[in-house]
């Protein structure tokens, strides 16, 4: 009897203190901020002009800096590009995979070129050939996004001539833009079973020729219900009044590529704020990561420090303010 007294007190006691405690104790505060983690890609260290920079090298150059991962650039790899993937290559590749989880560092994007614009269906084939070898790259190095381009028209075939045009080229003759954006569409689509058997996620860039506009980029991803396509978003890409361009494509968002140019750019030098666009894609509810791919003319030891700092206290829930602007260079 005396147990079962207690018993009863002790529960009436507890059913009595419930509300109390409930009301007395501490709400919930809003959700933290998640920081948006950072990458480097291989480009910010070989802009095509210099002898090529070994990936380990970024590679361990990523990792003392503290950054998150690394975003390789294809024709950087000592793998040839075009050639079929061999035994030595994969080798090559599983090396790789080693060496950055031995330092830390993921592995999070293989930057890819390949061009779908084009009449001949040969050509497109071949293409295809290319980004489904390009999949099964990304697949061995356990990289989960590559970067696609659509294409251009290759109406001007100097890319420096192409840059000095602002990205704009003519229409092939005897061809209309509704052919080069059919051909794009058809040619990503051969690919998704590819992405999705390998479970790789294809990032479609504003790059330039028909994904030179926001307009043009979401005219091709809209076209294809796939959960494997997403946008690529590089911060540099849209020269002219970037930031309503970027706000219309964040939504579709699973990867970005921001540029900084210290020294002057190699081609052309933006005034990027930082700070606006992370506001972007914080409100479009981005959670990826922010892979720097420094374009500047300044030596890359001391201008990837420099632009990951910038990067950090962009996108890392500190210095929303001005001083998180990148200065013209």
């Amino acid at each position: 009897m005396r147990t079962t007294r207690r018993h009863f007190l002790t529960t009436a006691a507890l059913a009595t203190a419930a509300p109390v405690l409930g009301q007395n104790a501490p709400r919930p505060g809003p959700a933290p901020r998640r920081r948006v983690k950072l990458g480097v890609s291989t480009y910010s260290y070989w802009h095509f002009r210099t002898e090529r920079v070994p990936i380990e090298t970024v590679i361990d150059k990523a990792a003392a800096l503290g950054v998150e991962g690394v975003d390789i650039l294809h024709r950087q790899m000592d793998i040839g590009e075009k050639e079929p993937l061999t035994a030595e290559h994969r080798a090559y590749l599983r090396k790789l995979k080693r060496h950055a989880f031995t330092r830390g560092t993921d592995l999070i994007a293989l930057s890819i070129h390949q061009d779908f614009v084009d009449p001949d269906p040969d050509y497109r084939r071949t293409q295809i050939a290319h980004t489904e070898k390009c999949i099964e790259i990304a697949y061995e190095l356990g990289v989960p996004c590559i970067r696609l381009n659509s294409g251009r028209w290759n109406t001007i075939q100097s890319f420096d001539d192409l840059m000095a045009a602002r990205g704009v080229e003519p229409i092939l003759p005897g061809h209309t833009e509704a052919d080069g954006f059919n051909w794009c569409i058809d040619s990503i689509e051969k690919c998704l079973p590819k992405a999705a058997e390998c479970g790789v996620l294809l990032a479609l860039e504003n790059h330039w020729g028909l994904t030179s506009t926001p307009q043009g980029l979401l005219r091709i991803v809209n076209a294809i219900e796939s959960p494997w396509l997403g946008v690529l978003m590089d911060t540099g890409n849209f020269l002219e009044d970037p930031y309503e361009k970027l706000e219309m494509i964040a939504p579709k968002t699973v990867f970005v590529q921001a540029k900084t140019y210290p020294g002057g750019g190699e081609w052309y030098t933006l005034d990027l704020d930082y700070p606006r666009i992370a506001g972007i894609l914080e409100k479009a509810g981005y959670q990826g990561y922010v892979s720097l791919e420094m374009e500047g003319k300044a030596d890359p030891d001391t201008a990837v420090a420099q632009s990951v700092t910038e990067l950090r206290r962009a996108f890392g829930g500190r210095g929303r303010g001005p001083g998180g602007r990148q200065r013209q260079a």
